[in-house]
């Protein structure tokens, strides 16, 4: 949670019910249902997030910095891992982000045979970069110009100074499935995937054709779920 010291700040600056309201908006209370297509003869592409990290729980813009798993998120990652213990997992590639390399490995703990894989790690599936923005606190964005941060969270085009848009986050997804599809038809394996709520949003929106207004507004829960996509 927010530390106190600065909660109380901004209960003083703006109000509690002001306060209160912006922090349930931003407190990720309902997700998307998490898409499941899965089939035990074709090859099966697992995708989820990471869990809760230290920026997470203080508002944070993360993009490319590094925030650690809090104690939450270390235990939505141990739900996940109930959830895909018995899964068939041939291989492992996760955001080269030490919040996605841990989910992976805490996800993959109780599967005897994923537990033992190497994990890969991939640039093109790291969280979306906010240039400037990394480190700010959304709170404050959404406590003096929501407006502005709901442009910036979920407009499909819209690139931060020296940032990235969601749209140039799919391009990157893009190019990982490209190249990773045909690996998995010609060897017949599965794959599980940790990554990030926006690199998520182009996984989904290369599997389901989503359009672009609704690639910026979907939803994932940290951790505790998984997308699965049979590939045909």
């Amino acid at each position: 949670m927010i530390d106190t010291a600065l909660l109380d700040d901004y209960y003083k600056k703006y109000g509690k019910k002001k306060v209160d309201e912006a922090l349930n908006y931003l407190s990720y209370k309902s997700a998307d249902v998490m898409p499941k297509n899965e089939s035990s003869d074709k090859p099966v592409m697992y995708i989820f997030r990471h869990g809760q990290t230290e920026d997470n729980a203080n508002f944070i813009f993360s993009g490319w910095r590094d925030s650690a798993l809090t104690d939450k998120g270390k235990e939505q990652a141990l739900e996940l891992a109930e959830k895909i213990k018995d899964k068939k997992i041939h291989m492992l590639v996760s955001s080269p982000q030490i919040r996605s390399v841990d989910t992976m490995k805490i996800a993959c703990s109780l599967n005897k045979d994923a537990a033992l894989l190497e994990i890969n790690t991939d640039e093109r599936i790291k969280e979306r970069s906010y240039g400037v923005l990394q480190g700010k606190s959304k709170l404050e964005i959404q406590l003096e110009n929501p407006e502005l941060l709901l442009k910036i969270r979920r407009s499909f085009d819209y690139q931060p100074d020296e940032g990235e848009s969601i749209k140039r986050v799919c391009e990157r997804v893009k190019s990982f499935c490209d190249e990773m599809i045909p690996l998995m038809k010609q060897h017949n394996i599965n794959i599980a995937v940790s990554c990030h709520g926006n690199s998520i949003r182009g996984f989904r929106k290369y599997f389901e054709n989503l359009s672009d207004e609704k690639t910026a507004t979907v939803e994932t829960p940290l951790a505790k779920d998984y997308a699965a996509y049979t590939i045909e």
